[in-house]
């Protein structure tokens, strides 16, 4: 498999230059974790790095690689989203009108 040596950027692996195994299209995983485990009984700590790029050339604006850049928020979750499903409707607050009479 291949490799690619990736910078890292902000966090606890702020200018760390790390080899990162790319996936089938040439591309490093868009996250990438760092498990940290704990002592004294505390829980393990998760560190976060999310894939962006690195910049442009100035002629072409072609991409120059990647790097991780750190979030201290986490990884991001989002919801599936298929073509057959409907869009999810914001939840309307109850009417006045379904109010039980008491």
């Amino acid at each position: 498999m291949r490799s690619e040596n990736t910078p890292f950027r902000g966090g606890p692996l702020d200018g760390r230059v790390l080899p990162i195994l790319l996936g089938p299209t040439g591309h490093p995983p868009k996250w990438y974790e760092v498990p940290v485990p704990a002592h004294d009984g505390r829980p393990p700590t998760l560190y976060t790095y999310r894939r962006e790029p690195a910049g442009y050339s100035k002629r072409l604006g072609l991409q120059r690689g990647w790097v991780y850049q750190y979030a201290p928020e986490g990884r991001e979750r989002r919801e599936l989203r298929w073509p057959w499903s409907r869009p999810s409707a914001p939840a309307a607050p109850p009417s006045k009108d379904a109010e039980p009479n008491g």
